[in-house]
């Protein structure tokens, strides 16, 4: 039997007659599966950067009005605006901020939660950007829907309850009030 097969693996070898059915059909889909996830990664990376740069733009602003700071839900309409093209921003952003002693330093878990937890800086108020000269460090999590979320990069994102997820981070000191 084992003859036979390698008779016929050998034949199949030397015979150039036919096409090139299995080259293609071999490496076709590993092509596409290449172009997929450079697609992926692309509307990946856009946003991302846009994700950065909306929450840099906002604690800018956060940071230089410590007279009138805005709450959680104006500062997550604040992102999703200088966002620029994030697709359902409001619905899918989450926000954590806390406040950070310098002196004995503990940053945000390693692991984000994607979960809204603003603790409050003053205890009577929920979301509090912070008071002047206080260290305050946030992160944004955006929920996603992956591109190809079957193929290549789609299977690789970080995930929080089977929604994959990316996260900015900043941290700021308040300028000092007039």
């Amino acid at each position: 039997m084992i003859d036979f097969i390698k008779s016929r693996l050998l034949r199949f070898r030397r015979d150039e007659d036919g096409q090139i059915v299995v080259e293609f059909v071999i490496l076709v889909p590993l092509l596409f599966t290449i172009f997929l996830t450079a697609i992926e990664l692309g509307v990946y990376s856009m946003q991302q950067m846009w994700l950065d740069r909306g929450l840099d733009v906002s604690i800018r602003t956060v940071r230089l009005s410590t007279d009138n700071p805005p709450q959680h839900d104006e500062l997550k309409k604040l992102i999703c605006k200088n966002g620029g093209f994030i697709r359902n921003c409001e619905a899918s952003l989450k926000l954590e901020m806390r406040p950070v002693d310098p002196r004995a330093f503990v940053g945000l878990p390693p692991t984000a939660d994607c979960v809204d937890s603003a603790q409050p800086v003053a205890p009577p108020v929920t979301f509090v950007a912070g008071s002047n000269h206080q260290l305050m460090m946030i992160r944004a999590c955006l929920v996603f829907d992956p591109v190809f979320a079957s193929t290549g990069l789609g299977f690789e994102f970080s995930k929080a309850e089977d929604k994959p997820f990316m996260t900015a981070m900043s941290a700021f000191v308040q300028e000092p009030g007039k």
